[in-house]
């Protein structure tokens, strides 16, 4: 039996959270005494494939097709369920991403599986049962979970485990799996994506506005105070809905739910529904010039503040911390 990780790319490298991901799954495979596989699916070159070993992968396995190139859910799912039954894997381990939210359940569906989905910490283990705590109700609250089938599908929050790197290199394979036609019925021809910004679900510290930035005009000093702390932007779902930010950016619980280690919020009042996508979040900092604003009941730092007036002086000192490190 073995501990199998599905590798997510982006356009040919691994973020952080796939690290993190490998990192998780080798502690996991740790407790069982087992060796952890990687796979990685689509065009990846060596080098990035072999740095999945810096962190954990006994073996990685690499699928280059011109049928996956591009994402597509069942067919991913099908190919990972497909490694997993060729290493004899019994559990198998997955980014609470974007694409791994729908491949979770498939592979569970696939391997008669149970899952748990947004994972935030390891598995406590008794005669084959996984206790997994998880987040739920949109990150409103947490879950203990238990995992009682012989298989199981576990996809891990991202920035709630700490990438771990080893001494060990993985060794690198070519795996060529069955692509059914079935399974290709969706193609996504073209993705679209800001590629010179943080990743809104990757980042590690989020700067968000609100309609306390009364316009779009305004979003300079959010996006300046961003850029110092190499964070990414976010906003409120009013902010969203009248076209000051795109909708991308549109944090809560019909939008991104996000969990940071450094979340500021300047301007937002604190909705539930926003509440609800940010939660998560290791450490939230609030700036708002009305003091019953609903955000400080969860802040960890609040400051009470015209927004136009804190911001500058914010980044002005984060100006002078940096020019003096």
């Amino acid at each position: 039996m073995s501990v199998l990780i599905y590798a997510e790319n982006a356009d040919g490298k691994f973020k952080k959270s796939t690290f993190e991901a490998v990192s998780y799954a080798k502690a996991i495979a740790a407790q069982n005494n087992t060796s952890l596989v990687a796979l990685s699916i689509g065009n990846v070159a060596n080098d990035e494939l072999a740095a999945l070993g810096k962190y954990g992968a006994d073996k990685v396995l690499n699928v280059s097709s011109d049928q996956l190139k591009a994402f597509v859910n069942q067919a991913y799912a099908s190919v990972i369920a497909e490694a997993a039954k060729k290493e004899s894997a019994n559990v198998v381990v997955l980014s609470n991403s974007f694409s791994g939210k729908g491949l979770a359940p498939r592979i569970g569906v696939k391997l008669n599986a149970g899952v748990a989905d947004g994972a935030v910490s390891l598995p406590e283990q008794n005669g084959g049962k996984f206790t997994v705590k998880k987040t739920a109700f949109s990150g409103k609250a947490f879950a203990v979970v238990e995992l009682t089938s012989d298989n199981k599908v576990i996809s891990l929050t991202p920035n709630s485990y700490k990438v771990a790197e080893t001494a060990a290199a993985g060794t690198v394979e070519d795996f060529k799996p069955e692509v059914k036609s079935s399974d290709l019925k969706t193609i996504i021809k073209d993705i679209v994506k800001a590629t010179d910004k943080v990743s809104l679900p990757d980042a590690e510290i989020v700067v968000s506005g609100g309609r306390g930035l009364k316009g779009p005009e305004n979003w300079g000093m959010i996006e300046e105070l961003a850029g110092l702390l190499g964070a990414a932007t976010a906003c409120s779902k009013p902010v969203s809905d009248a076209g000051w930010r795109p909708h991308s950016e549109h944090v809560g619980q019909t939008g991104i739910a996000v969990s940071p280690n450094l979340y500021i919020a300047i301007g937002i009042s604190g909705a539930i529904q926003h509440l609800a996508g940010i939660s998560s979040s290791k450490v939230i900092v609030v700036i708002n010039k009305d003091p019953e604003a609903p955000f400080f009941k969860v802040a960890d730092y609040g400051i009470v503040g015209d927004a136009f007036e804190v911001v500058p002086k914010l980044i002005e000192a984060v100006k002078s911390y940096k020019a003096s490190a």
